[in-house]
């Protein structure tokens, strides 16, 4: 197939789906991935999709796919059969096309053709696209906990102590934790980073401060790009692919230690079950419980 009109949505699996070498990859996940809406009408040859878990994000995804081939091309979508997978073959017959399904590592695979005439696909990509929510937050569907403030975040905002200097917010979602940050007229600099371009976008249209800087990348990464921090504050991931890895937050946390200057305060929210306490000791002089309620803690950590 033509690698220059093909494209491909999540991690490859060439077992599952084959993706040429040099296809165009679309997902927000991937830093410096192209925007999957910005790709022209019928312009696509082949598209391959890893098939995200939510709904909402699904269809819109699945829709766009289709947007973007031309009448015929080829589209390939494969999902775990507990994460959606059993749902594609249904929500791709609904958008007029006839669905070849086989099935293969506890996944299943549909193929279709894209139809001439095709049904929903407007109303399923207006419903997936940004839009304003909770407190008029600008978010997406598919963003951590994109329609509501979270309780383990809502409990670090209530325990966080007017901050001063300069920090960052790893994992800054839509930007709930940054805004609390911003209130103190102390903070001199705020750099926000996130694995997902779509939570750096709405991140962008809700906090209108020159003291914010948005960083669309992934924090075990971008290390690099901050040193001698004032602070840092996080609710980490610990979940990827679909499975809970606790080594996610452990990660945050060692990226953390190396950014922070010494006597650099790191405020960290997280579910009550993850044994952080032992890389934050190890990482930290003085770690302290915060905060706790209703299955989440708050440590501060100081370097």
């Amino acid at each position: 197939m033509s690698t220059a009109r093909t494209a491909y949505y999540g991690l490859a699996d060439h077992d599952l789906a084959p993706v040429a070498a040099d296809a165009i990859q679309v997902s927000p996940l991937v830093v410096g991935a192209t925007d999957l809406a910005s790709i022209q009408d019928q312009s696509l040859e082949a598209f391959a999709v890893r098939a995200p878990a939510g709904v909402v994000e699904r269809r819109f995804v699945l829709a766009q796919a289709l947007r973007t081939l031309r009448i015929d091309g080829r589209l390939t979508v494969f999902g775990p059969k507990d994460r959606g997978g059993l749902r594609l073959k249904k929500e791709l017959e609904a958008f007029g096309c006839v669905v070849g399904e086989s099935s293969k590592k506890h996944h299943r695979i549909c193929v279709a053709l894209r139809p001439a005439v095709t049904e929903g696909l407007e109303v399923a990509i207006e419903a997936g696209s940004p839009r304003r929510a909770v407190d008029e937050l600008w978010t997406q569907p598919g963003v951590f906990s994109w329609d509501r403030l979270d309780p383990g975040t809502a409990l670090l905002q209530k325990t966080l102590p007017p901050l001063s200097g300069t920090g960052a917010d790893f994992g800054c979602g839509i930007g709930w934790l940054s805004r609390s940050v911003l209130t103190s007229p102390k903070v001199t600099k705020l750099t926000l980073v996130d694995l997902d371009r779509r939570a750096v976008d709405a991140a962008c249209r809700n906090i209108d401060d020159p003291r914010a800087e948005f960083l669309w990348d992934d924090v075990r990464q971008a290390g690099g790009r901050m040193e001698k921090l004032d602070f840092i504050v996080t609710n980490p991931p610990f979940h990827e692919t679909g499975g809970e890895d606790r080594s996610l937050g452990q990660a945050f946390i060692k990226t953390a230690a190396a950014c922070l200057r010494k006597g650099g305060d790191l405020w960290l929210v997280a579910n009550r079950h993850l044994p952080y306490e032992a890389i934050l000791k190890e990482h930290f002089t003085q770690v302290r419980l915060a905060g706790e309620t209703n299955g989440y803690k708050v440590f501060e950590a100081r370097k």
